[in-house]
C-alpha cells in the first residue's frame, strides 16, 4: 500500500493518514459531513466547478475535538466563513437528508468552455452501492494504482505521475512493474489488504471535471482529464457506455485496520 487518504468534508481537501480503521462505510473519518446548499437542498460538491470549486481550497482535518476546517490563509472557517467564501448559503450536516443529490456538470462541456461557464448538468442520487446515511458518490471506497497515475501523468504530459489527490482516492495501491491501468481488471474481484481486511472491487471509476481543478497548492490541469479520456475509456457499468476512468470503487466485505506499506493481494 502507497499512501491511505481520507476526506472528512465532501469535496475539501483531505488528508494523508499513516494508518486506519476500515469498516462497513469505508475508512473511518471518511466523508463523515457534507455542506447542503440551503437554496437547492443539494449536496454541494465540486463536480459542478462554476459553484463549488473554491471548496477545494480548504483543508478538512480530523481532531480529537471533531474536524476542522482551515481556508488557505490558515483560517478557521464556521459555516458563515464557507458561505462567504463559497458565495452561497450553506449549511454543514452530518447526515444526507432524504432523497439527497449532487450535480455533476458535464465534463466535457467544462474542458471546452473553462470552469467559470454555466454548463449543461445531470443530477444524480448519492451512493447507490453505499451504506444508507453516507456522503459517497458511489460506493464507500475508493482506489487508485500507481501505474494508472504513472499513465495518467504521462498521458498528460507533466513529466511525472498525477497526484493522487487530484482523483481522491482512500487507498493507492503499488503496482511495481505493472502498467497502464491494471486495476481496470480488479473489477469483480476481491483484494486483501494487512490484518484481513477484504474489498469487493465493484466498478471503475469514472472521472468527471474534479481532477482537472486547483487542489490546494496544485494548480488546475485540464491534461488530468484529457489522458484518461484518450488512454482509458471503459463501461463501468452495464449500460453506461464507455467513459474516462481511473481508479476503481469497491465495498467492504470484512473490516480491520489498513496501513501505509501492507501487501495488498488480490483474489
Amino acid at each position: 500500500m502507497r499512501s491511505l487518504h481520507r476526506h472528512p468534508l465532501k469535496s475539501a481537501l483531505g488528508e494523508e493518514i499513516a494508518h486506519a480503521r476500515i469498516t462497513w462505510r469505508g475508512l473511518d473519518g471518511d466523508r463523515v459531513r457534507a455542506l447542503l446548499d440551503t437554496a437547492t437542498g443539494r449536496v454541494v460538491s465540486a463536480k459542478n466547478p462554476r459553484l463549488w470549486r473554491a471548496l477545494l481550497t480548504v483543508t478538512a482535518r480530523t481532531t480529537p475535538h471533531g474536524i476542522r476546517l482551515l481556508a488557505a490563509d490558515g483560517r478557521e472557517l464556521d459555516e458563515a466563513g464557507l458561505t462567504a467564501l463559497l458565495g452561497r448559503e450553506v449549511r454543514a450536516v452530518d447526515v444526507p437528508p432524504p432523497g439527497a443529490e449532487l450535480e455533476r456538470s458535464v465534463p466535457e462541456e467544462v474542458l471546452d468552455r473553462g470552469a467559470d461557464a454555466e454548463v449543461p448538468s445531470t443530477v444524480h442520487a448519492l451512493g447507490s452501492a453505499a451504506p444508507p446515511g453516507t456522503f459517497f458518490d458511489f460506493a464507500p471506497v475508493h482506489l487508485v494504482s500507481t501505474a494508472a497515475l504513472a499513465a495518467l501523468g504521462e498521458g498528460a504530459g507533466t513529466g511525472g505521475p498525477v497526484a493522487a489527490a487530484r482523483y481522491r482516492p482512500n487507498l493507492v495501491v503499488d503496482t511495481p512493474g505493472r502498467s497502464g491501468f491494471p486495476e481496470n481488471g480488479w473489477v469483480g474481484r476481491e483484494l486483501r489488504i494487512g490484518d484481513g481486511v477484504r474489498l469487493e472491487v465493484l466498478a471503475a471509476t469514472p472521472r468527471c471535471a474534479v481532477p482537472t481543478l486547483a487542489h490546494g497548492a496544485l494548480p488546475r490541469d485540464l491534461g488530468a482529464l484529457r489522458a484518461a479520456a484518450r488512454l482509458n475509456r471503459v463501461e463501468p457499468l452495464p449500460g453506461t457506455g464507455p467513459m474516462p476512468c481511473a481508479g476503481v470503487y469497491a465495498r467492504v466485505l470484512a473490516g480491520g485496520t489498513v496501513r501505509r506499506g501492507d501487501a495488498v493481494s488480490l483474489r
